[in-house]
């Protein structure tokens, strides 16, 4: 095995761990963060064929892979903190 297939387990067996808490994750929180080692774990592994496979035009898909991940983390902590707003006013509204 080279170190190639190394690296390529590594990052399965990381989302594989990251599977197992987008399904028993205790809060949305944790699945997203779980969703966004899935996002990490395609741009590795396009960065690894893009060295395998000699095709430098995955360098660009990983970039945009990576680009739409980090998106829509920041849509999430928005939609997050919008949530925790509005949670925060009903409890002033109504003591």
């Amino acid at each position: 095995m080279n170190y190639l297939s190394w690296v390529a387990l590594l990052i399965f067996l990381s989302v594989a761990a990251g599977l197992i808490r987008v399904l028993k994750g205790p809060t949305a929180t944790d699945r997203m963060l779980a969703a966004q080692l899935f996002g990490t774990g395609g741009v590795a592994t396009l960065l690894l064929l893009v060295h395998v496979m000699k095709i430098p035009e995955l360098v660009d898909v990983a970039l945009i892979y990576a680009l739409l991940a980090a998106i829509t983390m920041v849509v999430f902590v928005t939609w997050k903190s919008k949530d925790r707003e509005e949670t925060e006013k009903k409890k002033d509204e109504y003591p």
